[in-house]
This record gives structure tokens, sequence and C-alpha cells, in this order.
């Protein structure tokens, strides 16, 4: 477990390593310059003084080689400066701690959404025998999934603070004002769920140990909740990450239609405004919480299928069973 564990976090500082490298490249690239768009604030395209843009380029080091810029931004990210945003001057830790808190509550909300969401419609696919209705359950995830999210917010936007004036419109805090962004977020991270999750229900059902306790007297429900959901829950924790990647990538829809203030605004705004520092900050983040899931994922798959752990014991028993026997006078024997 030991060596697993440091193998994994090996692979994890590679990942941000990488994700840190590759976002730097790419809006180095950009034709634009982050300094010039800062210096003309209100966007009205006016000359700026050259011997400004000088000075806020040698102030944030942009007039170095790009080698040395990558190096210098790398060795503070190592020790956890992430410089200080182009844009504002404010220091990348606090603009991203500020912003936080806010998306850490619409995902967290939106992610209980989408998954009793996901998991009650998953469960009753597989559980009806009723062809037809089995068929119409089976349809709601591809469609749940192929909505876009703008189309949704402006949709419950229209009917739940518009018509009906349940909800705050924009800007909302507290639970009322997080429960319309939040549904919006859950509604195509649920449908994965829940497409996933029906379809490892399925074949789990389709395994010979369900046969068994179906014939040792457990009814449906007790076997589809004992027995088929733990094995048929693996491939949906696989995707734990994909999930989690769509989630801050959604958020930056949803905060955008809502007018809400959090990651997903403050990515929006530094990419228009090609902010270096705050956008590769964002992007550590992204893959560190990324990798961090995965890890617990992996962690969490022996508890959910005891047969992962069982192929794990067995591919490594011909060997310790190879040198049982080899020490016996029947282990020279089969050798010779």
């Amino acid at each position: 477990m030991a060596r697993y564990l440091a193998l994994r976090v090996l692979q994890a500082v590679w990942v941000l390593w990488a994700a840190f490298t590759i976002s730097f490249v790419v809006l180095y690239l950009l034709p634009a310059d982050p300094i010039s768009i800062a210096a003309d604030g209100a966007g009205a395209g006016t000359p700026v003084d050259e011997a400004a843009i000088a000075e806020l380029q040698a102030r944030y080091g942009l007039d170095r080689p790009l080698w040395e810029q990558y190096w210098t931004a790398l060795g503070h990210a190592v020790r956890g400066d992430l410089g200080h945003s182009i844009g504002t001057g404010q220091p990348v830790t606090s603009a991203i701690a500020d912003a936080l808190p806010a998306t850490l509550g619409l995902a967290g909300l939106a992610l209980l959404f989408a998954t009793v969401g996901g998991v009650a419609l998953a469960f009753a696919a597989t559980y009806t025998r009723r062809p037809w209705l089995r068929t119409v359950l089976n349809a709601l995830p591809s469609l749940g999934v192929s909505v876009p999210t703008f189309w949704t917010g402006l949709l419950l936007l229209q009917l739940f603070s518009f018509q009906w004036r349940l909800a705050p419109a924009f800007g909302g805090h507290g639970f009322a004002g997080t429960v319309l962004p939040a549904l919006t977020l859950a509604l195509p991270i649920g449908a994965v769920i829940a497409q996933v999750l029906a379809a490892g229900l399925e074949s789990t059902w389709r395994q010979p140990f369900v046969d068994v306790a179906l014939a040792k007297g457990g009814s449906r429900w007790w076997v589809q909740r004992k027995h088929v959901l733990r094995p048929a829950s693996v491939p949906t924790f696989t995707i734990a990450g994909v999930l989690i990647g769509n989630m801050l990538a959604g958020s930056v829809v949803v905060e955008t239609v809502f007018a809400r203030q959090g990651v997903g605004r403050l990515t929006q705004t530094a990419v228009l405004a090609q902010d270096i520092p705050v956008v590769q900050g964002i992007v550590l983040l992204t893959s560190a919480v990324f990798v961090t899931v995965n890890l617990a994922v992996d962690l969490i798959y022996p508890l959910l299928d005891p047969r992962i752990a069982a192929r794990a014991r067995r591919a490594v028993a011909p060997e310790k069973t190879d040198d049982k026997v080899g020490g016996t006078a029947e282990g020279v024997a089969i050798r010779g």
C-alpha cells in the first residue's frame, strides 16, 4: 500500500507539472498582450504610454526570456506563491480563496442533487419490469446530457424567478439563491450518473451471484440494494474525476448566467484578460482536485467490489505458492 501511494503521489506531481507547463505555454502563445489589456482597463482601445507598459512588464517579469519566466514561475509555484494578478494586483491565492467558498457551496449542492436524482433514476429504470417505462426512463439521461447548460439556466430563471417569483434571479445568497444554479449544474452531471449507473446495474443483474441471492429467497428490491448496487457503482466512481471536471467547467456558465461570484466567474474574467497568473492558479487548483478525487476513488474500489482485491491477491499468489512449493521435496520433483 505504501508503494502504491508513493506511486500515485508521483503521478499527481507529474499531472500538476504538466498542467502548469501546458497552461503556461498556451497562454504565452496567445497573440494579445496581457499588460496592454490590463492598462486599458476601460476597454476603450485608447493608446497607452509605452513607458508605463515597459514598467508593468518589468514589474511582472514579462520582459525576460520565456524560459526564465517559466522557471521563475515554476519555482514560486512549488513554494506556494502563485504570483499576483496582472489586472488587479491581488495575490492569486487570495483571489482564489475569496472566490472558492461560493463555488464550493454551489458544487456541493449540485453534487447532492445530481447524486440523488441520478441514483433514483437508475434504480427506477432497472427495477421496473414494464418495458415501456424502462425505455422512457433510460432515455431521460441522454436528454439531460444533450440539453445546453445555459438554456436550462435561462428556463429555470424564467419559470421560478420571473414568472413564479420563488427564487432570486441574480446574485442570490443562501439556499434560496443557490438552488436554481445548483439544479442547472446538476442536470448534466446527474444524467451521466444515471446513464453509467443504470448500465452497471443491468450488467450486474446478469451475474450468477444475483441468481443465487434470488434463489435464497431475497426480494428483488433487497437484492438490488444489498448485492447489486455496490459492484454496479464501480464504473460510476471511475468517472468521478470527469464529473468533477464537468462541474468546474459548468460553473463558468452557471455563475455567468446567474451573475454569481465564484471560481467560474474568476476564470472567465482571467481568460478574457489573459491574466496568466490567475489562470495558472485555477488550472493548478483544478488539477489538484482531479488527482485527489481519482486517488480517493482508487482507494475506495476494493470496498465497493471485493472481487477487485481478490484479483490483486490472485496476481501475487502464484509467486508465493511457487516459493512455498520450491522448498519441499514435492517442489523439487515438480521443478525437476
